[in-house]
């Protein structure tokens, strides 16, 4: 229910009377927008006395006190000046220039009046020029130019109290409690959150001394001066157009400012001139000038009521502006302004909203403005004859003379006669009530509270959200986020950036000083990424291309950078590649290549797919994939996906038996872990024969719930498989949990005590060891051996995989005297040609280091694949598997597609690599593909002076099978 804010006694009939009436009119506006009349009180008897004239003026101010606390727009009005036309024209004034009495509690903000205060800055430039010519000996053209010259230099705006100022203009615009001060901190703290506080600074100075000149130009010389309402207002009435003949409303054009700028020229002079004449005494010129005032503020009250703007003002205001006239007179200029708007009203065919309430005393006739003389007076300057002059001074009259004649009634005013029996009769004390009026939704909606708390809601959301995509993707801005590369929490916690890096500001290795090794120290793996990314801006728009992602493990922990050096070789050998394709190779179609992290340890590949997938949907020149080297859980359902984008994939290091079995799309590199258990299966049939009942043992890192590592399982599987069918004998608990390690908490070292004193502390210390471990676990596995009872005096055969080639036979490692150690490297560069890779790649990854800094040479006296940049062959075999996804993508070199690049694999093949020939040719899909080159290494001695000799192997496509022949036990 609506509150009630106002309750008071009829004092009279008349009293309820006039107060329902007014009541009625004011509510029903909401409803169906009643035409407003001007409402005149007076006493039916013109011979009542002054008591009963002031019945009717306390009826005027009862209702005036009802309406004040209603959030009614409500203005009473008193008699200011020295004539009739002075004091109508100052309640003019009243109504445009000060507040009215609900400016702080009324249903949307306080009237403006752009028409008026137009007209304010017309009568204060004529003032100023006149006073500065008392005598007006000047000639009228010379005064208009004055008039006109001081208008430009008011920017055709009434001046104010107070001056606008620079320091002014920037405290108004960063005040907290208004719309845009709230808007600029709301949009300050989002940019805090963006940029950091420097760039905030920097931004909040210049917004806020964009805003204080905004401010002060827009409050000073206001832009687009013709396209202003009131200025269009001025230009296309009317009511003006009879007194400036020469340039016409039609004058007036959205589209040509010189041309309305002449108009409104104009029109001002002639505003002015009659301004100059109403001071003059000019009878018509004042009855113009008040017609003109009163125009100009039905116009904006008309326009504060207007229908479709922006703000949805008409919805807001339901109730009429109400002007209260206590005491109208003739003397004090009442009369004069009813009949004014009464005038005004009679020549527009616009209905304004204006409600108006006044009491005109007993004796007072209310009648309507005396026609004027159709001939000016001699004196007053504007005397004419002859035909023409009578013309021109009847298109003078005519902006006044369209009022009607004195004989019509005064259309627009409602009379209320009062009897005096009605202003006498107490009517038993009825009691009057108003209530406040409501605010409409309208209100609500599109209110600047409302719309400020939207835009900060908006704002502190967007805040928010983009804390949030901070945290989610690995550049997630307000603008421009990429969703390629997302957040993700790695093995100990800490977050990783996994997926593609589409956008610049996305790097992996960003930060990561970890060095290559050998002739390679210097070279940062943040260096080789950054490399790469040059490499793809020298590629020019609409250049022929393919695209190729190298997938792998970018990111390790931050306690120990050593974890990311698979990632940091294996893209040294994608990027060798890729600038001798862009560089220094003849050819006409570019490489690019983009990185895909699959987070440490590739225990993200899955998601690494995905967002792989989703860029190659939106870029055809993605022809497939590289790397995905590590064997895990993840490791099949990565491939699936790619295989469903028809995407290949081009394996570097991962050995897993079966992916190629499975995925036709899958095209492995490395030796198997069946291939290499074959071949050790050689070695370890021999020392069997040699051995009666011989005993061995398959010891394997235990899978824990968050250990996605499916290498270690499968080479327990076929190191079991391996050593039973050389002829060991294995324990009948040989599946049990007793010939399984695990890892400590912290995710470091092996905890092999417990297993080696099983092992080495039974009945019979087994003859050989099937390591199903990682290379970080070897360390600790020979120092258990060589320290272990039991084991430390026996000699020890140990057969692992192809992982122990990232191992450095250093200080660090502790070879057990009595333990032979054998291995696969999938990287027989000993028996494979390209050597001038070595020395191009070299100097490549010289150029990477800053000016005047060289690498070391390459060691001389021996092959230069022993050094320590490649011994692991991890760069060797991604530099050769990026070449052979490039000639698949480029045959007959043109760029072609992905499903054409599959294809293709199955047909190449690459001479003179430094592992061989690198082909699938005689491959089919959906079974094993032989084509994979080995070495089986030997590892004896202790500490440095291990000795590390190469016992059989084959190169990368030879078709031959290893025989016990090419593989014997020395």
């Amino acid at each position: 229910m609506a509150r009630e804010v106002w309750r008071d006694s009829a004092e009279n009939e008349a009293a309820s009377a006039v107060f329902h009436l007014m009541q009625q009119l004011i509510d029903q506006y909401r409803v169906n927008r009643p035409v407003m009349p001007l409402v005149v009180a007076q006493a039916e008897d013109a011979g009542a006395g002054p008591d009963i004239d002031s019945r009717v003026e306390q009826i005027v101010r009862q209702v005036h006190r009802a309406n004040q606390l209603r959030r009614v727009p409500v203005k009473l009005l008193d008699d200011h000046g020295a004539t009739p036309y002075e004091a109508a024209l100052s309640m003019v004034r009243a109504l445009t220039e000060r507040p009215w009495e609900t400016r702080g509690t009324s249903q949307y903000k306080p009237f403006t009046f752009p028409r008026s205060r137009l007209l304010d800055a017309i009568e204060q430039a004529t003032a100023t020029v006149l006073e500065r010519q008392p005598e007006r000996v000047s000639a009228r053209s010379d005064r208009d130019e004055r008039i006109l010259e001081q208008l430009g230099s008011l920017r055709w705006r009434a001046s104010r109290s107070g001056r606008n100022n620079w320091w002014d203009s920037l405290r108004a615009s960063i005040r907290p409690e208004t719309f845009l001060g709230a808007v600029f901190i709301a949009v300050l703290s989002v940019l805090l959150g963006e940029i950091g506080w420097l760039l905030t600074a920097l931004v909040a100075a210049a917004a806020l001394l964009g805003l204080a000149v905004v401010r002060l130009v827009t409050t000073a010389a206001p832009p687009l001066l013709w396209l202003r309402r009131a200025s269009r207002w001025l230009a296309t009435t009317s009511s003006l157009a009879a007194s400036s003949t020469a340039y016409p409303s039609d004058g007036w054009s959205w589209f040509s400012p010189s041309r309305s700028w002449r108009v409104i020229r104009a029109r001002a002079a002639a505003v002015a001139e009659r301004v100059a004449d109403a001071g003059a005494g000019v009878e018509h010129a004042r009855q113009f000038h008040l017609e003109l005032r009163v125009q100009a503020l039905l116009e904006d009250l008309l326009d504060s009521y207007r229908p479709h703007a922006p703000d949805w003002r008409r919805g807001k205001r339901t109730v009429p502006p109400v002007v209260f006239l206590p005491t109208a007179t003739h003397d004090n200029g009442g009369v004069l302004l009813i009949n004014a708007i009464n005038n005004v009203r009679s020549r527009r065919s616009e209905v304004d909203p204006l409600l108006l309430l006044a009491s005109l005393p007993a004796a007072q006739i209310m009648r309507h403005t005396p026609p004027l003389p159709q001939e000016p007076a001699a004196n007053s300057g504007a005397a004419r004859s002859g035909a023409r002059a009578r013309y021109e001074s009847w298109v003078d009259d005519l902006s006044v003379g369209q009022a009607p004649a004195a004989a019509v009634t005064l259309a627009w005013v409602l009379r209320l006669p009062l009897s005096t029996g009605q202003l006498t009769h107490e009517h038993a004390h009825a009691q009057l009530v108003t209530e406040r009026v409501r605010r409409t939704w309208a209100w609500w909606v599109m209110s600047r509270t409302t719309v400020a708390l939207v835009l900060v809601g908006a704002l502190l959301g967007a805040f928010l959200w983009s804390e949030h995509w901070k945290e989610t993707y690995c550049y997630g801005p307000l603008v421009g986020r990429s969703t390629d590369a997302v957040r993700l929490p790695g093995p100990e916690g800490a977050k990783e950036c996994i997926g593609v890096a589409t956008a610049p500001e996305v790097l992996f290795a960003e930060g990561n000083g970890l060095e290559l090794s050998g002739v390679g120290e210097g070279v940062t793996f943040e260096r080789i990424e950054r490399a790469i990314r040059d490499q793809n801006a020298d590629i020019k728009p609409g250049e022929p291309h393919v695209t190729i992602v190298y997938a792998g493990p970018l990111t390790g922990t931050d306690r120990n950078k050593e974890d990311t050096r698979k990632g940091l070789e294996e893209l040294t050998g994608v990027f060798l590649h890729q600038r001798f394709v862009n560089e220094t190779a003849d050819r006409s179609v570019k490489l690019r290549v983009l990185t895909a992290n699959g987070g440490q340890d590739m225990l993200r590949q899955t998601t690494a797919a995905r967002k792989i997938v989703e860029v190659a949907r939106r870029d055809d020149s993605v022809v497939g994939v590289v790397g995905l080297g590590r064997n895990t859980t993840e490791s099949a359902a990565a491939t699936g996906l790619l295989q469903r984008a028809g995407l290949p994939v081009v394996n570097t290091t991962n050995s897993d038996s079966d992916l190629a079995r499975e995925y036709p799309n899958y095209f492995g590199l490395a030796a198997t872990d069946e291939e290499q258990a074959d071949v050790l299966g050689l070695l370890a049939g021999q020392l069997a024969d040699k051995l009666q009942d011989p005993q061995a043992v398959v010891l394997s890192r235990r899978v824990g719930n968050e250990d996605k590592d499916r290498y270690t399982t499968e080479q327990r599987r076929v190191g079991k498989e391996m050593l039973e069918a050389s002829g060991f004998t294995l324990p009948a608990d040989s599946d049990d949990d007793g010939t399984q390690y695990s890892l400590s908490k912290d995710g470091g070292s092996a905890n092999l005590d417990g297993p080696l004193q099983r092992i080495c502390g039974g009945d019979r210390v087994p003859d050989a060891l099937y390591f199903a471990g990682r290379v970080e676990d070897v360390n600790t596995l020979m120092s258990g051996l060589g320290q272990t009872s039991g084991c430390s005096e026996k000699a020890i055969t140990v057969f692992t995989g192809d992982d122990l080639t990232k191992a450095r036979f250093d200080d660090a490692t502790k070879l057990a005297e009595k333990v032979t150690l054998y291995y696969g490297s999938t990287a027989p560069m000993s028996r494979g040609g390209g050597r001038t890779f070595y020395e191009d790649s070299r100097r490549s990854l010289e150029s990477l280091l800053p000016e005047g800094k060289r690498l070391e040479p390459l060691p001389k006296g021996r092959p230069p694949y022993e050094d320590k940049l490649y011994a692991s062959g991890q760069t060797v075999i991604s530099y050769q598997a990026t070449a052979a996804l490039y000639a698949a993508a480029t045959r007959s070199d043109n760029p072609r597609s992905a499903a054409e690049t599959w294809a293709t694999l199955y047909s190449v093949a690459l001479h003179d690599m430094p592992t061989g020939t690198v082909t699938f040719r005689g491959t089919i899909p959906y079974a094993a593909q032989k084509v994979h080159g080995l070495n089986i290494m030997k590892v004896t001695r202790p500490g440095p002076d291990a000795e590390i000799r190469i016992v059989c192997g084959r190169a990368t496509g030879d078709p031959a099978v290893l025989t016990r022949k090419d593989c014997r036990v020395r």
